[in-house]
């Protein structure tokens, strides 16, 4: 699952950076408020890569797609991006959640034939 989910979550780092980048330009928002906020988001992002496989760990990948569609509010195209992501999110929960149990199905197999 760990795999899946940090390919969802490094994919949305770039896309929150560059939605920053159109919220700059589209909104009457200071550049400092839209990089505290993007920044935050895109660090989340990374740390949640590592936090994944711990208590919470894909609850706070649910509140970073939530925060993702709400984001549509500065720049609408998010909330279109907003819910692909949170579509990919889910996927990657799970099928990768299927996914380590068929390892760790496979791997009792292997330890029972040898």
């Amino acid at each position: 699952m760990r795999t899946l989910c940090a390919g969802t979550l490094i994919g949305e780092f770039f896309v929150i950076g560059f939605a920053g980048l159109v919220a700059m330009q589209t909104s009457d928002l200071s550049t400092g408020t839209v990089w505290a906020v993007s920044g935050t988001a895109m660090a989340l992002s990374v740390l949640l890569c590592g936090v994944l496989t711990r208590p919470g760990g894909v609850q706070l990948g649910w509140l970073l797609q939530i925060g993702l569609v709400l984001s549509g509010f500065i720049v609408p195209m998010m909330f279109i991006l907003g819910v692909v992501f949170g579509g990919l999110w889910w996927a990657s929960v799970h099928f990768g959640r299927k996914i380590d149990e068929a390892k760790a199905r496979f791997a009792a197999e292997a330890a029972d034939a040898a």
